[in-house]
């Protein structure tokens, strides 16, 4: 075989020859160390031109980078778990979604998990993800495996909490102002001249900090306007048991005529039992729900939703994430409450 024929081989004429970073740079006439800076996203000090050459000539060369190889010289696998608590939440797929992009744009991958909020679940995948080899982990953390947290954080094992707090861990988390949402809602709630006023959340076993601070929020916010809370319109319970708390709800003596659905899959089982029951909103029932969704303005009428800024908090718990795994800065161990905003609808 001659020395042309290898070349074509290289070129993409066949796959039997692997095309190298020395290849790339021989094509593109510039040095390995330039190739291997494109290729790692550190432009600062590369020309427009250089780029542009060196991108066809990745082109023409059909070149893969082998990630193998740069992931043990660089002892990284480029690669990020993130465990959520239950996928099913539009909150989690848009964080999920935006972690992803910040992270493609840093050249890793992710691992995406759901631990549909069960401890042994989530136990497994994080044992799996560090099994592989992963470069940190974004947790919604279900608050059942504390051994675990608490040996990943003394290993110094890059983890950040997402939506989801356990204080006494001081593990950097990024969650929603949970007080500050549920406030929302009642202030608007009261303005509207409501005072019979709901909560349902889903259920508050093992004490899962968002539901617990919303409710929480709920209870100071009442009383800030003189109205005290009615143990009676608190309602928490597993999702398939939602619908047996409405009841409840509606069968007191005295029902709410305004409800605060604690999140959005909450809100979808209110909608429900209103249909239901053919109940009218707001004219029977006001409703607010937390967590931003899709159908809120096309319902009739339309929903007045809190919204939590998802975008903002994926970016901020992926570059905490980032930070403790390239060891840039002190590591950043505090809870991180991000503010909430009021979309209006027509639903109070």
């Amino acid at each position: 075989m001659n020395r042309g024929s290898i070349t074509l081989y290289k070129l993409g004429m066949n796959d039997m020859t692997k095309v190298t970073i020395a290849d790339v740079a021989q094509h593109a006439k510039v040095s390995k160390s330039t190739i291997s800076q494109f290729l790692n996203k550190r432009y600062e000090h590369m020309s427009e031109k250089t780029r542009k050459k060196i991108e066809e000539a990745i082109k023409d060369l059909n070149y893969e980078p082998n990630i193998l190889a740069r992931s043990l010289k660089q002892k990284s696998t480029f690669t990020v778990g993130v465990v959520v608590a239950n996928i099913l939440h539009t909150f989690s797929t848009q964080i999920i979604r935006a972690i992803e992009n910040y992270f493609y744009n840093q050249g890793f991958h992710i691992i995406v998990c759901n631990a549909d909020d069960e401890p042994d679940k989530e136990k497994n995948y994080i044992q799996m993800l560090k099994a592989k080899q992963v470069d940190g982990i974004i947790i919604f953390p279900t608050g059942g495996n504390p051994d675990l947290y608490k040996r990943m954080k003394k290993e110094n094992f890059p983890i950040v909490f997402m939506d989801r707090t356990i204080p006494e861990l001081e593990i950097a988390t990024v969650m929603l102002d949970n007080y500050l949402a549920a406030k929302l809602a009642i202030d608007h709630f009261v303005e509207k001249g409501y005072k019979d006023i709901a909560i349902v959340t889903t259920s508050i076993i093992r004490n899962i900090s968002p539901r617990v601070e919303r409710i929480e929020g709920y209870k100071s916010s009442l009383l800030s306007y003189g109205i005290s809370p009615n143990e009676n319109y608190i309602k928490t319970a597993d999702i398939e048991k939602i619908s047996e708390a409405l009841s409840e709800l509606f069968n007191l003596p005295r029902p709410p005529k305004a409800i605060l659905a604690g999140n959005d899959i909450v809100l979808n089982e209110v909608l429900q039992y209103i249909k239901k029951e053919n109940l009218r909103i707001p004219q029977d029932l006001a409703v607010i729900g937390i967590d931003e969704v899709s159908f809120a303005k096309l319902y009739t009428p339309t929903i007045t939703t809190i919204k939590q800024p998802t975008v903002q908090m994926a970016n901020l718990a992926a570059e905490l994430l980032f930070n403790q795994i390239n060891k840039t800065d002190k590591i950043d161990t505090s809870i991180h409450r991000l503010k909430p905003i009021l979309l209006l609808g027509t639903s109070c």
